[in-house]
C-alpha cells in the first residue's frame, strides 16, 4: 500500500485506533473518508482535520450497507482503499443465566458480518482501480484467546482466516489485502484499556503502524508491531504461557 495518494474509507473512523489511523493518513496527503456510527463524533473528527470527509455508517445494519456502498463511491469515485476498522469488544460470562445472546449476537455483527458485508458491496468498484487495497483490522486475540471476551476473539480468528481466503482470491487483481493485529492499545474499546498500563500508547502503536507501511513491511500482507508478536506467533513459541499470561 503506497502511504500517500490514495481515497482510503475508514470505518470506526471517529475513535481510537481508526481515528490515529485516519488523522496520520490524512497528514501523509491521502483523502480520508470516516464512517460510524455516531454523526457528532464523525464531525468533530472532520472538523479537526480540513479536509477530511465523513459519512454515517452502522455496520451492524445489513441494509444499510449497500446503500452507503453506494453513496460512498459516487461521492468519491476515487476511492481506492478500506480499512475495515468498526468493532466492538464486550466481556461476557459464559455461565450467567439467562445467557446473553444480545452481546454475542452484536459482536458477530459488528465484527464479522460487518467488514465481509461492506468488502462484498464495494469490491465490483475497487475491481475497477488501477490499484486497491482492503485492510481489515483484527487482535492479537485471533491468535490466542483473552478469556473474558470470548465473542470477541472468536470474531477476530474468523475475520483473520477469512482475510487469508480473501487475499488468496484475489492474488490475481490490482488488489492488496492486508491484516492489521493491534495488542492492547490505550484506547476506550473497552472500560480500563485507555488507563491500563500493559497498554501500547495509542500514539507510538499508530506511529510504529504508519512506519510499517511506509516501509512495505508487511510479511504474508500481516501489519504487526512489535508488541503483538507474542500473541501472533504463540502457537509456535509457547501457547499456554502467552495463554496463563492473558487470563492467569
Amino acid at each position: 500500500m503506497n502511504i500517500t495518494g490514495n481515497t482510503i474509507l475508514i470505518t470506526g473512523g471517529g475513535t481510537g485506533i481508526g481515528r490515529a489511523l485516519a488523522e496520520a493518513l490524512h497528514a501523509r496527503g491521502n483523502q480520508v473518508v470516516i464512517a460510524g456510527r455516531r454523526e457528532s463524533v464523525l464531525r468533530e473528527t472532520a472538523a479537526a482535520n480540513p479536509g477530511m470527509a465523513w459519512a454515517t455508517l452502522d455496520v451492524e445494519d445489513p441494509a444499510a450497507i449497500p446503500a452507503f456502498a453506494a453513496q460512498v463511491t459516487r461521492d468519491h469515485p476515487a476511492l481506492n482503499a478500506v480499512i475495515l476498522n468498526a468493532g466492538i469488544m464486550k466481556s461476557e460470562d459464559l455461565k450467567a443465566e439467562p445467557f446473553d445472546l444480545a452481546t454475542v449476537e452484536a459482536t458477530i455483527a459488528t465484527n464479522l458480518l460487518g467488514p465481509i458485508r461492506l468488502t462484498a458491496a464495494l469490491l465490483p468498484h475497487l475491481r475497477a482501480q488501477p490499484r486497491a487495497t482492503i485492510m481489515t483490522v483484527t487482535s492479537g486475540l485471533a491468535f490466542i484467546p483473552l478469556a473474558a471476551t470470548p465473542t470477541y476473539n472468536a470474531t477476530k480468528a474468523g475475520l483473520h482466516s477469512w482475510t487469508e481466503s480473501l487475499r488468496h482470491q484475489l492474488r490475481d487483481t490490482a488488489i492488496e489485502v492486508l491484516e492489521l493485529a493491534p495488542p492492547a492499545v490505550a484506547t476506550d474499546l473497552m472500560p480500563g484499556h485507555a488507563e491500563n498500563p500493559n497498554s501500547m500508547p495509542l500514539a507510538d502503536y499508530t506511529a510504529e503502524v504508519v512506519g510499517l507501511i511506509e516501509r512495505g513491511e508487511t510479511p504474508r500482507g500481516e501489519i504487526l508491531v512489535e508488541r503483538v508478536k507474542p500473541l501472533r506467533f504463540a502457537e509456535v513459541n509457547g501457547y499456554e504461557a502467552v495463554f496463563e499470561m492473558l487470563n492467569g
